[in-house]
């Protein structure tokens, strides 16, 4: 075996596991990269087990395992993200607050090309703990001139409710990735339930942005990550959970915005099927 080939594969697998790697798409590429380093079933197995939470790495690898071009795979992530930009673009209005959680390349490119386009709005989103992903999303839409506000995860409530008191802050519509498209709803980063149910009683939409390739019939475990991520050094009679992802139910979800078009959420499964 290659030394360096190897040095890189085990780079690349600990990269995703410890989310040094983000974002579904993010990660089905780097395993790709991986994968034909050395394409075998265990090469495929080591990388779904880095993050058991991710359809589109397995639909990758399948197809990589197939015998698919890897341009042609990769071509499908650009050709993808340019028609969701553009399905994005023609939701948003002027002045629109939108509102989202964690890091989503899907939602981050669509909005970066809005305002390329032209649209003003700002975004309020979430620190999102406890490895604070939100704060790339808000460094990389900051970047891109977008006007942002960060929200720690508990005072998301004063950023979706309708009307605030004191500082007339409400969000306008909710914008969030997906790591998984199910039949009955999504998985997304933990919290991501919680701000859909909070969304729907306010009557602030709940858009998902995400390609199709991540849809699955499979039963998507939930990741249970280290709980030194939440308290280093805890007194041992603490217990502690730490799921990275939660389940969100399509009844939350106002439509869901793929390479695909913008559709309600029923309607997006029964075109996968």
């Amino acid at each position: 075996m290659d030394e360096k080939k190897e040095e890189e594969f085990n780079r690349i697998i600990n990269d995703i596991k410890t989310i040094k790697i983000q974002g579904a798409r993010n990660i089905a590429k780097a395993a790709l990269k991986a994968y034909l380093l050395f394409p075998s079933g265990e090469s495929k197995r080591r990388l779904l087990s880095s993050r058991p939470t991710e359809p589109m790495m397995f639909h990758v690898l399948h197809m990589a395992e197939e015998g698919i071009n890897d341009i042609e795979i990769i071509n499908h992530f650009d050709t993808s993200q340019e028609k969701i930009n553009k399905n994005v673009f023609a939701l948003i209005k002027d002045e629109d607050k939108i509102f989202t959680h964690c890091h989503s390349t899907n939602v981050i490119n669509s909005l970066i090309y809005s305002k390329e386009k032209g649209r003003k709005f700002e975004v309020y989103n979430t620190e999102t703990r406890p490895l604070f992903q939100g704060r790339k999303t808000a460094e990389e839409l900051e970047k891109a001139g977008i006007k942002v506000t960060m929200f720690v995860d508990s005072a998301a409530a004063t950023a979706i409710e309708k009307e605030n008191p004191e500082d007339k802050i409400y969000t306008d519509k909710i914008f969030l990735g997906a790591d998984a498209l199910l039949k009955d709803g999504i998985i997304n980063k933990i919290g991501s339930g919680m701000f859909a149910e909070l969304a729907n009683k306010n009557k602030v939409p709940v858009y998902i942005v995400a390609d199709s390739w991540k849809f699955s019939y499979n039963k998507i475990p939930i990741e249970k990550r280290n709980i030194n991520e939440i308290w280093d050094n805890a007194p041992k009679d603490i217990k502690i959970k730490n799921p990275a992802f939660e389940f969100v139910n399509k009844k939350y979800i106002t439509g869901i915005i793929t390479e695909l078009g913008l559709m309600k959420y029923n309607e997006f499964v029964k075109l996968m099927e």
